[in-house]
């Protein structure tokens, strides 16, 4: 029988896009065809402990690797080996092509039949680099399939392969939960809680990380509030930029306009979403091109839920925008853009209407989950 075996060091409990990214995909796979090979969250006993309680609950085995960072040593490789062997697997998917794909070779060797490599935004940062461009090139001579999220990543990843790997590149971008996300996803118990029933409020899902451009919304509030005085920026999520941001909404004289949720479960990031009137997150590209936007899955679920989304332009962010349809591509990290985009949606509840209608039909269309499942089934 046809088995797969994963192969990632990003997967749950840990947090973030490309581990929700796999968890969905692998869910909508056979669980009697499945096996992941992923490495440990945290060491500490609250990891351990909620690491082995998430495997628990999977329909498939999960096979934890001794370390928190999972990567193509020979020990590493030996042990993604004998699991191949072990429960007669024929196909592998690198859950991030970068570095993990470099144990292609072996895994071939072993009688996999079939190798996917799945990148993201990090693998277009290394086809800039000559070290990191050679390990991309040999990652993409042995393996058959390299995926990629959009059209930027694409272009930047393929200069880095050989013209035959360019030519086998398939996308493959992260999918939507229709059924999670949609527009009546409990939004309004949020902004009863939060006291802002009355209020217009932008919001901002995603990790605080200077890329995202919470700081540049923060920028923008005064703008914002020229036209909506009663306007608030909710800014949901957690990481290291939260002290900065915090800071910065202070020395602004926007503080009180403000409101951090901190990080909020898996569960209830729907309803924070639905509590929004436009969505926003201006992501910029950094560190010369290092440090870029992938894709921006957080834009289609907001277009899920019925939000019109004001984006950044940083990597493959406009991808997940229908520009002038669905919401608006501003120039990651103007303030003086964001504001102009985010105060005409919030003074005009038809255009908001509209934008946030085709945004959710969009999203029925071509970024369900179900149907890019299917797309990686055939690859595999």
């Amino acid at each position: 029988m046809h088995k797969t075996l994963i192969v990632t060091n990003d997967f749950p409990p840990r947090p973030g896009g490309i581990q929700a990214f796999l968890h969905n995909m692998a869910l909508r796979l056979d669980p009697d065809r499945l096996v992941v090979h992923a490495s440990t969250w945290k060491r500490s006993r609250e990891g351990v402990e909620a690491t082995a309680a998430f495997d628990a609950e999977q329909p498939f085995p999960v096979v934890r690797a001794a370390t928190t960072m999972l990567l193509p040593t020979p020990a590493a490789t030996g042990r993604a080996t004998a699991l191949l062997r072990e429960h007669g697997c024929t196909s592998v998917w690198f859950g991030a092509a970068a570095p993990l794909g470099l144990m292609a070779p072996a895994l071939r060797r072993a009688g996999a039949e079939r190798l996917v490599a799945t990148t993201h935004g990090h693998e277009a940062g290394w086809a800039q680099l000559p070290a990191a461009r050679q390990l991309l090139g040999r990652i993409g001579e042995h393996t058959d399939t390299i995926t990629y999220l959009g059209e930027y990543t694409r272009a930047r990843i393929a200069t880095a392969l050989s013209a035959e790997a360019a030519g086998r590149m398939v996308q493959l971008p992260p999918g939507v939960d229709e059924k999670t996300f949609h527009p009546g996803s409990g939004g309004d118990e949020v902004r009863a809680r939060l006291g802002l029933t009355d209020r217009p409020v932008v919001v901002c899902v995603s990790r605080l990380v200077p890329r995202k451009g919470q700081d540049t919304l923060i920028l923008a509030m005064p703008r914002i509030l020229a036209a909506e005085p009663d306007a608030v920026l909710l800014i949901v999520g957690g990481g290291p930029y939260e002290k900065d941001l915090r800071r910065l909404a202070r020395e602004s004289g926007v503080a009180a306009s403000v409101r951090f949720t901190g990080s909020v479960p898996w569960s209830e990031l729907p309803a924070h979403y639905g509590a929004g009137d436009v969505f926003a997150m201006p992501c910029r590209t950094r560190r010369g091109g290092l440090d870029v936007e992938g894709l921006g899955i957080v834009y289609l679920e907001a277009s899920a839920t019925g939000l019109p989304v004001v984006a950044g332009d940083s990597g493959g962010a406009p991808d997940a925008v229908l520009d002038g349809e669905t919401g608006w591509v501003v120039r990651g990290g103007s303030p003086a853009d964001a504001a102009e985009r985010i105060v005409a949606l919030l003074g005009d509840a038809g255009l908001r209407r509209r934008m946030g209608e085709r945004g959710r039909l969009w999203v029925e269309e071509k970024w369900r989950w179900d149907l890019l499942a299917e797309q990686l089934k055939t690859l595999l």
